[in-house]
């Protein structure tokens, strides 16, 4: 077997939510919502599947999907794609990572990564024959400056992969820091690879700012979205690359040869649902920000110190404020035992991992997070360094 994979081990999303499941803990680990998906979205997708083809489609995405991605990236963040030559649709996310980083590294090339980060990032640059150089942020703020990329970029930089907003740290980058990347991304000729499939969630009234909103960046990024993330539909599995003409053109042929294409019915679905107005996402986005709020006020009152949230399902507790030592690892797994699956942050490092947070999802239900609220504050007088 391909050594890479038989030293991996299970991903932490994967472990932690299996043991919820066996013991009947509140899942608060894994980033799926348990409600709040549009219905006419749904409907969409059904009636597409009872009433259109079931049959391939064009392996670029749909004609429709292609046009309402290239509309909807106009409308909400004033960013021009043309449909036919800069927009592939791919099955998720993360097989769009998957395509960019097989198609834009050559074995021996570097590739900066910012950590925490998306734990499949760093399998598929190795994969790929790529050289990770990691940058490692630290909360709260979990930024980075011209000193930290100054020690990873090098004559070897082709690839440079960010997260924005950043799972898990719930924090964002802002256009200047775009423009500080950007700096080096020109000056070592890399191209910047912007996983921004959590664009439409970010919370108290900030807006996204996509790297192909930045002049500099707009001919050397590929950005990544997923109607999954916008819709609640994790499981759906519909993402999207979108890049320059001749980015595009490497993109899909390694597109081509991975899942080829993506249930036209689902592309339905989301061409549906990106056609929302304004209105829609700014709803969505409120409902989010006070299932945050519900969660963040709650855990406050229990003793909790919390860290801020800009964006994502996602906040975490800052142990070391919070009074509690043993690491993330190990509170983890007490509050397991009380009952409430949580992730260990330290999960999504390399090398030099933050140990101090603990990252929860908040996208449920009212009557989840009241009794994972209550189910942490009564293991909170446990956990005191």
């Amino acid at each position: 077997m391909n050594p890479l994979y038989t030293a991996m081990p299970t991903t932490i999303f994967e472990t932690m939510s299996a043991r919820a499941r066996a013991s009947g803990a509140i899942n608060l680990g894994q980033g799926f919502p348990d409600s709040g998906w549009p219905p006419d979205v749904l409907d969409a997708a059904a009636g597409a599947l009872a009433g259109g083809s079931n049959q391939y489609p064009p392996m670029a995405g749909t004609p429709e999907l292609r046009r309402a991605i290239a509309d909807h990236y106009r409308a909400h963040h004033g960013v021009d794609l043309d449909w036919q030559s800069e927009i592939t649709v791919t099955s998720g996310a993360t097989e769009a990572l998957a395509a960019a980083l097989l198609a834009l590294i050559t074995p021996g090339d570097e590739v900066v990564l910012f950590q925490p980060l998306y734990d499949a990032y760093r399998p598929l640059v190795l994969r790929a024959g790529g050289v990770p150089r990691l940058v490692r942020l630290a909360p709260p703020r979990w930024q980075f400056d011209a000193a930290a990329l100054a020690a990873v970029f090098g004559p070897k930089t082709r690839v440079v992969v960010i997260n924005n907003p950043l799972n898990p740290s719930a924090s964002t980058f802002d256009r200047a820091s775009l423009e500080l990347l950007a700096g080096f991304a020109e000056k070592h000729d890399a191209i910047v690879i912007s996983d921004e499939v959590w664009e439409h969630v970010v919370f108290d009234g900030a807006a996204h700012v996509s790297v192909l909103d930045v002049p500099a960046l707009r001919n050397r990024s590929v950005k990544i979205g997923s109607g999954g993330k916008i819709f609640a539909l994790t499981g759906w599995k519909v993402g999207w690359l979108c890049a320059a003409p001749a980015l595009t053109q490497v993109l899909a042929r390694a597109h081509q040869f991975l899942t080829f294409t993506t249930p036209p019915n689902l592309q339905a679905g989301i061409a549906h649902g990106l056609a929302k107005d304004a209105g829609w996402f700014t709803a969505m986005r409120a409902g989010f920000q006070r299932s945050r709020d519900r969660l963040v006020s709650g855990l406050t009152a229990a003793g909790y110190a919390m860290l801020p949230s800009a964006g994502t399902y996602f906040v975490s507790i800052d142990l070391a404020a919070s009074g509690i030592d043993p690491g993330d690892v190990a509170v983890a797994d007490r509050l397991l035992d009380a009952g409430v699956a949580t992730i260990p942050v330290s999960a999504f490092y390399a090398d030099d991992p933050v140990t101090t947070t603990l990252r929860l999802c908040f996208a449920k239900r009212d009557a989840v997070l009241d009794a994972a609220i209550a189910r942490l504050a009564g293991a909170r007088p446990g956990l005191a360094g």
